[in-house]
This record gives C-alpha cells, structure tokens and sequence, in this order.
C-alpha cells in the first residue's frame, strides 16, 4: 500500500518532536516507517519555527534547528505552483489557520491532522477533498486501515 499522504498542524507536530504525546506517537512512527507521509511548505515551517522560538519552550537556538531539521527529515515539501488547481475551500475563522486547508488541498492530502477548534468546526463540510482529524482519530483510521 502507498503511503497515505496527510498535512498536520503544528500543535500536532510540538506533540510528535516537543512532547512525545502518546496519543500522536503512533503517527510519528507511521511517518518515521513510511506508513505515512505528511506534506509541509515555507508557511507551514516559518510557523513551526516561530512557535519553536517562543520562550515558553525554553529551546535554544540549537535545539529549535535540531527540531526544525527532525521534521524537514520527516516530511515533503508541496510543490508551491499548484494553487490555480484548487477546489474551494471553507474559510477557517482563524485566518492563520488557512494556511493548513490550502497545503492539504495542494498537496492530495487525505487527512489533515489537527488539534484546532476552529479547524476541527470545519470536519465533515461538504466538498472537502480530506478528512479533518484530531491525532487520536487519526490513529484510529490508521489502525482500521491495517
């Protein structure tokens, strides 16, 4: 089986490389045996390291690149040139948020992978091209796919 393309949001990544969240492990090791692959581009990654540096985390500059460079080593990067192919798209009332919607649509994901409200109120919208999923819904599916 091909791997099943997704998108993830970056609290979900901080749970997979910061925290080793339980419930968002099973997809890193989906993602490290090629079970999945998770697609990001220049927006999606200027936010991770943006978030990275924030002084809550407590990284230095170092750890924030190890960080960075871990995930860049994880996924692939969506081709930048596919927006006039573009099926609408819900608007998502965080517009910071959008960002996740376009590169799932960009990059043929089939989840987009999130722990967002306002991304998650957008589930199950009619003409969406993927699924919007929490991490441990995400899981789920993964483990009836098997």
């Amino acid at each position: 089986m091909p791997p099943l393309p997704i998108v993830l949001d970056t609290n979900v990544v901080l749970d997979m490389l910061v925290f080793d969240d339980a419930f968002s492990r099973p997809l890193a090791e989906a993602l490290t045996s090629g079970e999945l692959v998770a697609w990001a581009d220049e927006r999606t990654l200027t936010e991770l390291g943006y978030v990275l540096s924030r002084p809550g985390f407590a990284l230095g500059a170092a750890a924030q690149q190890a960080l960075l460079a871990r995930y860049r080593g994880l996924v692939r990067m969506a081709p930048e040139d596919a927006q006039a192919s573009l099926p609408e798209l819900p608007r998502c009332k965080d517009r910071s948020d959008q960002k996740f919607l376009v590169l799932a649509a960009r990059a043929g994901a089939t989840w987009l992978i999130s722990k967002d409200k306002q991304l998650l109120q957008l589930a199950g919208r009619q003409g969406l091209p993927f699924l919007i999923l929490t991490p441990r819904r995400a899981v789920q599916h993964l483990v009836a796919l098997r």
